[in-house]
């Protein structure tokens, strides 16, 4: 008797199911997908019980003829690619042709569908047609899905809460928006709208949408192009950061994707201003010829194989380093009012807390917010005080505090609760449209140096300096702003490793286990590149004999034995961030520690040496180096203003 049988199409369509509709998320994923595809500007998103009991969606498309309606709900059926060559040139988010089916396997499903001449209802239920009548001629498609996974009740066991399975369903909504903002996205859930989006092109709106306008007036945007890839989007100030990966939304030709190598590009374009463990919130969208993108790696369609990566991380991340190197990140020392999130946010974030270990934290928001104050501030601080001396600043030659204001490069937006949908459309034009760009408002000393010049007035606990201009009160972590200066140093030192060597009077004896001297030995050139030069020295030993003048004194053997221990962690050796690590390394173990008491000379020529750096806003571990109390922000702290 034959072992091997032929599966039927009910079982087939089960198990196509398992790959394809793994959540409700998914499956709300694959017919958000369809109403993109056909040509829809107005799409409604209905959930009960975060889609378990009931999804519904309403878009205004193409519709589906009436010839076609069954055929959608064969397997591989699909209007997208005509043929094998197809397959390189895909624009459309679906083309494998097994959602509909795989769907209507695993749940009971109505659609009505119209191409605004005659429509159509059918109706399956586990994967078996039902009925199929005429429906109403309204333009577009009207899906119901209900029961979800009612026929395989083994699947629900591995579903989470209904707080979670929202959140995934919400996260799938998001990326959708942010991809389309041309379409008009509506979300709702039991009766309550979490989400609403005008549709009207503008990405700066859904951002304000999802996230909050505060948050999207802390973004900048971004451009940049080479022969094969064009960039866009928008990225977070440095001081505005996550816990997890979770707001970095990646687009390709319309796509939203995950891919590790793109995160790890635009965190290397912050590079060292992020604090470790946080992630900024990232909009990034990329345009390139479909022939090199293979989008039919995974049924999710997420995971894509790029043909030039490198390419791509490498003009990712220059473009995002090149945007802030104009900016002056020095964050605020206080928040007047915490900001509120809009709904939509509010409810994403609360969910995050469901998820994975990797979303745990999702709400923490950072520490420090930008704060510039705005003109009009200035002018109702000058009416308060029309009678008052200026007394802030004791510098001679200093302005006064009512030039302070003037001088503010930037526009303070004072934080603001959630508004109605039509004032959303009208507050954002204001704010997301002003007249004069950032840049062009920057006074000249800070284009210059990018960090005001600023007077001592002193230390406070040997740790912190204390220094003042006329924008208000400034407040320096004197290790954290040496480290960066030493950073920078050893940085363009580390190249210049055999020109400046200085013999040791007693060498330096390291001993390692036998696979570790496999690797060391292996990887001696780079370690060399560095300026660790190893002899061998009897069984599983080296010996140091000379190291660059420039290590710091007292610091070689552990400097070297650190640097040793790096190239050990890790996979794959990069010359690049092994240099990286070294003068990381060097920074800090040079560096001025807590509690060192500086003298007002040495203060001064510290800060002097700070501006002239390169990054000067945090140190090489993300951390800042600066916080800023404006003038504006001290009196109303004081109640001198209202």
């Amino acid at each position: 008797m034959a072992k091997i049988i032929q599966l039927d199409d009910a079982l087939s369509n089960k198990i196509a199911a398992g790959e394809v509709v793994e959540r409700p998320a998914s499956v709300v994923k694959e017919l958000l997908e369809n109403a993109i595809d056909a040509n829809s500007t107005v799409i409604e998103i209905d959930l009960e019980e975060a889609g378990l009991a009931r999804i519904r969606i309403i878009d205004n498309g193409d519709g589906i003829e009436e010839d076609d309606v069954l055929v959608a709900f064969q397997r591989h059926a699909t209007s997208k690619i005509k043929n094998e060559n197809d397959l390189f040139r895909i624009r459309t988010l679906g083309f494998r042709g097994e959602a509909l089916p795989s769907i209507a396997s695993v749940s009971r499903l109505e659609m009505k569908t119209s191409t605004g001449i005659e429509g159509n209802k059918v109706v399956i239920e586990g994967g078996k047609v039902e009925s199929v009548e005429k429906a109403d001629s309204r333009k577009g498609t009207d899906i119901i899905i209900s029961d979800l996974f009612f026929n395989t009740p083994a699947r629900l066991k591995y579903m989470k809460t209904i707080h979670t399975e929202l959140g995934n369903i919400t996260d799938v909504v998001n990326r959708l928006t942010l991809a389309n903002p041309d379409i008009s996205f509506r979300l709702v859930h039991n009766g309550r709208q979490l989400l609403k989006t005008t549709g009207n092109g503008d990405v700066r709106q859904v951002l304000a949408a999802i996230y909050g306008i505060n948050m999207v007036k802390s973004m900048i945007p971004i451009t940049g192009e080479s022969l094969d890839y064009r960039i866009s989007g928008y990225i977070s100030m440095p001081e505005i950061t996550r816990a997890s990966r979770n707001y970095i939304s990646t687009m390709i030709n319309g796509r939203f994707i995950k891919n590790y190598a793109l995160v790890k590009a635009i965190q290397e374009g912050y590079h060292t201003l992020l604090p470790i463990g946080r992630y900024p919130v990232v909009l990034l969208n990329i345009e390139m010829d479909p022939l090199l993108i293979d989008v039919n790696v995974h049924p999710s369609k997420m995971e894509v194989r790029l043909s030039k990566e490198q390419e791509l991380n490498e003009l990712v991340s220059s473009v995002i380093k090149n945007a802030f190197k104009t900016k002056e990140l020095i964050p605020a020392g206080m928040v007047t009012q915490k900001l509120e999130k809009p709904k939509s946010e509010q409810t994403f974030m609360e969910l995050d807390h469901l998820r994975e270990a990797e979303e745990k934290d999702s709400t923490v928001q950072s520490t420090f917010e930008r704060r510039p104050f705005v003109e009009e501030k200035a002018v109702e601080l000058s009416k308060s005080y029309k009678a008052a001396e200026p007394s802030h600043i004791s510098q001679q030659g200093a302005p006064d505090w009512r030039n302070a204001f003037v001088a503010q490069e930037n526009t303070t937006f004072e934080a603001t609760a959630p508004v109605a949908d039509e004032e959303l459309v009208h507050d954002e034009q204001e704010i997301l449209e002003p007249g004069i760009s950032p840049e062009a408002q920057e006074p000249a000393e800070v284009q210059a140096s990018r960090v005001p010049p600023l007077y001592p007035i002193g230390q406070m606990h040997g740790t912190y300096i204390l220094a003042q201009n006329e924008r208000g009160l400034y407040i320096i972590d004197q290790h954290a702003a040496q480290e960066r200066i030493k950073y920078e140093y050893f940085r363009d030192k580390v190249g210049e490793v055999a020109t400046e060597l200085q013999e040791m009077l007693v060498p330096i004896t390291l001993e390692y286990s036998a696979d570790e001297c496999i690797k060391i030995n292996e990887h001696q050139h780079e370690l060399e590149k560095v300026g660790v030069f190893l002899e061998p020295f009897g069984y599983n030993s080296f010996i140091v004999r000379s190291h660059p003048q420039w290590f710091p004194r007292g610091e070689e053997k552990d400097l070297i034995e650190d640097m040793i221990e790096q190239l050990l962690l890790m996979k794959k050796v990069n010359l690049k961030k092994l240099r990286e690590e070294a003068a990381i390394m060097m920074s800090c173990k040079a560096s001025i520690k807590a509690n060192h008491h500086l003298r007002n000379d040495e203060i001064q020529a510290l800060l002097d040496e700070l501006r002239r750096s390169s990054d000067p806003f945090t140190c090489p571990h993300g951390r800042p180096i600066i916080v800023h109390y404006s003038t504006y922000e001290m009196e109303k702290m004081f109640k001198r203003v209202m």
